[in-house]
């Protein structure tokens, strides 16, 4: 049953309304006033809102329609008004009003505006569910310090137009903080296009980024309309764009500073409207430096840039996108959620993930497949993790005459010291089964020692 709050200064506009929707079997709620109907949209978010132009108090229906907006963004909003000018129904739908009826309000009118707007309502749905099991819902994991400070940039510059460059190791998830980007715009029900220019043949990436006309070249026996296009209105995340090559990245430049593109045989400029937000694991200064990169497309990309944190740098984070990942794992299968104890999250935590959150889900889809149902521990993480890593996790403490036989790891000094204390310190906490003191004996140092290395190595005692 759709949920539609009424919110208007006059009783019989909310009576009468209210009595229609509820014999089409609508679920009604009213205010009389913005502030009011603004918390019982916070409290219990309903499906469609009825708001009245003007209203006296300090929240008239244009500051409640801005309020709504940003609080409750998937929510559409259908303005009334009996006395509003043509520069008000122009500024509501600027604000995103879905649209505007005048009174006297028709039964006829009000029934066609909500039953369109549900319809809004229901594609928003579908569209976010999609996205979920498409990989690029946005939702963003985790509590560290750098994840609030990545999801307080996120919320500043979504909602602007702005150019962001996305850069990061391979894995961080720079596709899905692109689509947290696009979802907290005011093009989140635009088409949201991806380009892995990586992925792309040098000979074919103009006709993939702006289109072909039919007989353009051998092959081209239709029409085909390029990235861009697909995305007017919307935004276009170049992935990988580091990848380009010197002739793309000078068409890609041209693309960007004019707002128009030409398809290839075509010669009728086309006007496009896109955001653009780009994403690379590689370093674009050094290989503007090295000629491999355009300095101008650079500037332009680099609008505001935004630094992916590894995951070995937010290591809190790792029991909650376990569970994250568990769950969207039976989400999809429908399989039995499997338990995860305190030494299986230790055994983890004690590995370097350079295929970071990519590679964490990877390893998670594993276990719970092979382990549905059942409870998963620090052996079955052992058995799963790349052999490089099960093996340093089960290497034994050497001898005290120091005759122990270990490889010597083809990683820089400091990297292999750390990566191999960080071993020997998990290693410790699952025989002590998380207890730091008994591991801290274990090792022969001293508690507040232990605590230091844990916390400089990024690992956490069970239940922490």
């Amino acid at each position: 049953m759709p949920s539609v709050l009424i919110v208007d200064d006059e009783p019989n506009i909310r009576r009468m309304v209210g009595a229609l929707l509820s014999a089409e079997g609508y679920d009604v709620r009213d205010a009389a006033d913005g502030r009011t109907g603004l918390a019982m949209a916070e409290a219990q978010e309903p499906d469609l809102a009825l708001v009245d132009l003007m209203m006296p108090g300090e929240m008239d229906g244009l500051s409640l329609l801005q309020q709504l907006r940003e609080r409750r963004p998937d929510v559409p909003v259908v303005m009334m008004s009996g006395r509003a000018a043509l520069t008000d129904a122009v500024r509501a739908t600027k604000l995103g009003a879905f649209t505007f009826l005048e009174k006297p309000l028709t039964p006829e009118g009000v029934l066609l505006a909500l039953a369109s707007a549900f319809e809004l309502r229901q594609a928003r749905r579908a569209a976010a569910a999609l996205r979920e099991e498409l990989g690029i819902s946005g939702e963003m994991v985790g509590d560290s310090p750098v994840m609030r400070d990545v999801r307080t940039l996120i919320a500043r510059i979504g909602p602007t137009d702005a150019r962001v460059l996305i850069t990061g190791e391979s894995g961080t998830g720079k596709e899905l903080v692109a689509a947290a980007l696009h979802l907290t715009s005011a093009r989140r029900d635009r088409p949201f296009v991806r380009v892995n220019c990586a992925a792309i043949p040098r000979d074919l990436v103009e006709s993939e980024m702006f289109g072909h006309e039919r007989g353009a070249f051998t092959g081209a026996t239709d029409r085909r309309i390029g990235r861009f296009e697909l995305a007017h209105t919307g935004t276009l995340f170049l992935d990988e764009v580091g990848d380009l090559g010197a002739e793309a990245q000078a068409k890609l430049l041209r693309a960007i500073e004019a707002r128009e593109i030409e398809r290839v045989g075509g010669g009728k400029p086309i006007r496009i409207d896109v955001r653009i937000l780009a994403a690379t694991n590689k370093d674009l200064v050094r290989a503007v430096a090295d000629g491999r990169f355009r300095e101008d497309l650079l500037f332009r990309l680099n609008v505001i840039p935004m630094q992916l944190p590894p995951l070995r740098d937010r290591p809190g984070d790792l029991p909650a996108l376990v569970r994250h990942f568990s769950a969207r794992h039976r989400t999809r299968t429908g399989q039995p959620l499997i338990q995860w104890n305190d030494r299986a999250l230790t055994a983890l935590s004690g590995y370097r993930w350079p295929g970071n959150v990519r590679e964490l889900a990877n390893i998670v889809e594993r276990l719970a497949i092979l382990h549905a149902g059942s409870e998963v521990g620090y052996r079955e993480v052992q058995q799963v993790l790349p052999a490089v890593a099960a093996d340093a996790l089960s290497t034994p403490f050497p001898d005290s005459d120091g005759r122990a036989n270990h490889t010597v790891p083809t990683l820089p000094l400091s990297d292999a010291l750390d990566a191999y204390e960080r071993q020997l310190i998990s290693a410790a906490l699952v025989q002590s089964d998380g207890n730091v003191a008994d591991a801290a004996r274990h090792l022969q140092t001293d508690r507040p020692n232990l605590y230091r290395r844990m916390r400089r190595l990024g690992l956490a005692a069970a239940g922490e």
